[in-house]
C-alpha cells in the first residue's frame, strides 16, 4: 500500500508543481497583418471579460449601409495598464479603431489604437498583434 501512497502523493506533487495550461490563439490565426482596417461608429455592445475585450460598433459605409464591426482587445487587466476601467466607453459613445482585420473578411478586427471621438482620448487596444507597438495613451 505504501508504493501506491507515495505514487499518488508524487502524482499530486507534480500537478501542484506544472504552471497551468492554457489555450489561446495567435493574432496571425484570426487576423491578417496586410490588412490593416480603421473604422469609426457607434458602441453597440461592451464584452469586458476574459481572455479578451470585444467591443462592438455600428460602422456606416459611403452609401449609408450600417454595419456591425467586433474589434478584439487585450485582456481586461491588460487594458487598465493602459488607462482603461470599465466605464470609460459606454453604449452610444463613438470610437474611431485602428487595426487588422479578420482573414475571413467578416467585420471583426484586432483593435490596436481606440481613440474616443468626442474627446479625442486616445488609448492603447493591448491587441494581440506583437509586431505592432501602440501609441502613447492621450489624457
Amino acid at each position: 500500500m505504501k508504493p501506491l501512497v507515495r505514487l499518488a502523493i508524487l502524482g499530486f506533487g507534480i500537478c501542484l508543481a506544472s504552471p497551468p495550461i492554457v489555450a489561446h490563439h495567435a493574432f496571425s490565426a484570426d487576423f491578417d497583418i496586410n490588412k490593416p482596417v480603421k473604422v469609426q461608429g457607434i458602441v453597440t455592445k461592451i464584452e469586458w471579460t476574459n481572455p479578451h475585450v470585444w467591443m462592438y460598433l455600428n460602422v456606416k459605409d459611403e452609401a449609408g449601409n450600417v454595419t456591425n464591426w467586433g474589434f478584439e482587445m487585450g485582456a481586461p487587466h491588460q487594458l487598465q495598464g493602459r488607462g482603461w476601467t470599465r466605464d470609460l466607453v459606454k453604449l452610444g459613445d463613438e470610437l474611431a479603431v485602428e487595426g487588422h482585420r479578420a482573414k475571413d473578411a467578416s467585420p471583426r478586427m484586432n483593435g490596436r489604437i481606440v481613440t474616443m471621438v468626442k474627446t479625442g482620448q486616445r488609448l492603447g487596444a493591448a491587441g494581440s498583434n506583437p509586431q505592432q507597438s501602440e501609441a502613447p495613451a492621450t489624457p
